[in-house]
């Protein structure tokens, strides 16, 4: 038996058998099982203080199915958290899962304002992209060894595309990234990612935030001296722009998507 099990059996003893399954909710905070966890807290919590923190995914997918509860292996992460490669072989994974110093980042479903955001912005910048770059949504970004976001939208250069099963590109051939705020992701898209996207070297980012309905997008270009955005417009209605290319984008035309 894996000591990681034979330690949590003394210390808590069996888990009781499951009643109902398990369904995974946002966010990995917790999962409805048969064990209640004491008031505060999360059934992940109370999983983690019977099998130890230090519970690898390799340990979790050795235990018996009866103590996992059926659930994946990723749902504990290794001690040094997960690789960007790890992403393209973990079975069940849900569509968008971002990685961000580590650990898994699920998504919320989408907004309404969201998704047209998404698609206005997509394609208005393809109706005004100079010959080779390309423009391309939810395609994750590989920033670095324990960093894999998933921006809104990004521009890469023509030749980063290099087969049609790639899942994601190198931050050396993303000359833009474009994220759209959402309740849940207000803290990761105005300050950790755009602090990473920086840091990896890409030259701009623009922030979409909903007011009453309507995109506002914020423009930022990296300042290569302190690797840090720098903030050079705020546009409401209309996106004019001519730099990193010429772009010209009637932002109310959300109204009629």
């Amino acid at each position: 038996m894996n000591p990681a099990w034979a330690d949590r059996q003394e210390r808590c003893g069996a888990l009781p058998e499951r009643r109902t399954p398990c369904r995974p909710l946002v966010l990995l905070r917790t999962y409805e099982c048969s064990r209640t966890p004491p008031a505060g807290e999360t059934h992940r919590e109370a999983l983690t203080r019977c099998y130890g923190e230090r519970m690898t995914a390799e340990a979790w997918s050795e235990a018996p199915l009866s103590d996992t509860h059926g659930l994946p292996s990723w749902i504990f992460p290794p001690a040094e958290g997960f690789k960007a490669a790890d992403l393209d072989h973990m079975p069940q994974l849900p569509a968008h899962t971002e990685l961000i110093d580590g650990t898994l980042v699920f998504v919320s479903p989408q907004a309404s304002f969201h998704t047209r955001a998404v698609d206005l912005l997509t394609a208005g910048l393809r109706c005004h992209l100079p010959r080779g770059l390309r423009a391309r949504r939810e395609m994750s970004v590989i920033l670095g060894p324990r960093q894999r976001p998933e921006p809104n939208v990004c521009v890469i250069r023509a030749e980063a595309d290099q087969t049609p099963e790639q899942t994601a590109y190198e931050a050396g051939d993303v000359l833009l990234v474009i994220e759209v705020v959402s309740p849940d992701s207000e803290e990761r898209d105005r300050k950790r990612k755009p602090q990473l996207y920086a840091e990896a070297g890409i030259a701009h980012f623009w922030r979409i935030e909903n007011q009453a309905g309507r995109p506002t997008v914020y423009v930022y270009e990296l300042d290569p001296a302190t690797t840090a955005y720098a903030l050079t417009g705020i546009h409401h209605d209309r996106l004019k722009l001519a730099v990193p290319f010429d772009v010209d984008i009637d932002l109310t035309e959300i109204d009629a998507l």
